[in-house]
């Protein structure tokens, strides 16, 4: 958490908590220092000019819509007082354990602590989970402080998980796409289907960062535009968003995966900020139709449950506070959120909105 922020011990009054990233010696890029979460409430991701949403502004906490459906459950997580070892491997050889993480949006020390609770790293930041599996479903910059970090980690885990057996990898997020778009576009118009439109002013409208983008380097932007945006693991179907959309870009996994790769190569503005749009579409599961919507991308992809991240939790809940936390502690999210008649699982704790990062172990437990 944020240095001095007030966060609810279990049991327990108000305590103070200091930055996590005292209790990491992590690489000097993982190294910056750690904005307060009220200082997104005047970011320009929180605003807009005359009143009006401009075409490619990705809602945020004060105008998405929320639900609150009497039919959705939400997996509580323990709290852990002591670093979890990470679940042993099959007995048969197999595979290690399944892991994801929800959207990270620049909150590095958010993340190391999570992972390190997991037993995912250890306390220099390394990995330490052996063969275990831990897949990130994207949206690692853009609000939060540091979203280059956050890639850095990643990457550098990556390559550490590999030599010990397992793997670390991502999917690509529409804040990914906003980056990258933002990079190589800047404030080139594009046919937003509404009017004329820039990546760069999209990316700023959601929470772009200044110090990321001054830290962009050909190494990010090639692993971003390397990301697949699909993929199948234990009959769990890992996406970003919860939208139908994916099914516009082909009828298998590889397909999917194949043609957003193409779309990134071809570098096409206007094809490029179509696929971001459509990617930042939501809500697809939340109504009485959404098993339906679910089911369908199961039919054509594989897998018996859909996980991702892209819409936060809070809104899906009903619980809803300020982005800055002032107003009874920000919204409560204890774990995972099952719904869409146990179809789906949003992974999106909210940390932007000072609720939580998620860290999950899967299958989730019954």
């Amino acid at each position: 958490m944020v240095e001095g922020s007030m966060t609810q011990g279990a049991g327990q009054g108000p305590v103070v908590r200091t930055a996590t990233l005292r209790d990491f010696r992590v690489p000097p890029y993982a190294q910056v220092p750690v904005q307060a979460h009220a200082a997104q409430a005047a970011h320009p991701g929180n605003a807009f000019p005359e009143g009006e949403p401009p075409e490619g502004y990705t809602p945020t906490e004060r105008d998405l819509p929320v639900i609150n459906r009497g039919d959705t459950v939400q997996v509580s997580v323990a709290p852990e007082e002591a670093p979890a070892q990470a679940a042993a491997p099959a007995a048969d050889g197999g595979p290690g354990p399944l892991y994801v993480v929800g959207d990270v949006h620049g909150y590095l020390d958010e993340l190391l602590t999570a992972l390190h609770r997991q037993g995912l790293i250890d306390t220099e930041g390394h990995w330490s989970a052996g063969n275990a599996r831990l897949w990130f479903l994207g949206d690692f910059t853009d609000r939060g402080p540091d979203g280059i970090g956050v890639i850095d980690l990643v990457m550098r885990l990556s390559a550490e998980a590999a030599a010990a057996g397992g793997y670390c990898k991502a999917l690509m997020g529409n804040h990914e796409l906003l980056l990258l778009g933002a990079k190589r576009f800047a404030d080139t118009p594009v046919n937003s289907g509404a009017g004329t439109a820039t990546f760069q002013a999209a990316w700023l409208l959601n929470g772009g960062q200044k110090s990321d983008m001054d830290r962009l380097q050909d190494v990010h932007l090639q692993w971003m535009s390397r990301l697949d945006a699909v993929v199948e693991e234990d009959g769990h179907l890992l996406v970003h968003s919860d939208t139908t959309a994916y099914l516009e870009y082909g009828s298998t996994i590889e397909d999917v995966n194949d043609t957003v790769h193409e779309i990134l190569t071809r570098n096409d503005a206007d094809e490029c900020w179509d696929l971001f749009r459509k990617l930042t579409k939501r809500f697809a599961f939340r109504d009485e139709a959404g098993s339906t919507a679910v089911q369908e991308l199961l039919a054509a992809y594989g897998g018996e449950r859909i996980v991702h991240g892209h819409s936060p939790i809070p809104y899906l809940l009903g619980e809803v506070g300020s982005e800055d936390g002032e107003d009874g502690g920000g919204p409560t999210v204890e774990g995972p959120h099952v719904y869409a008649d146990g179809l789906a699982i949003a992974m999106d704790g909210g940390v932007t909105m000072a609720g939580k990062l998620l860290v999950v172990q899967l299958p989730l437990p019954n």
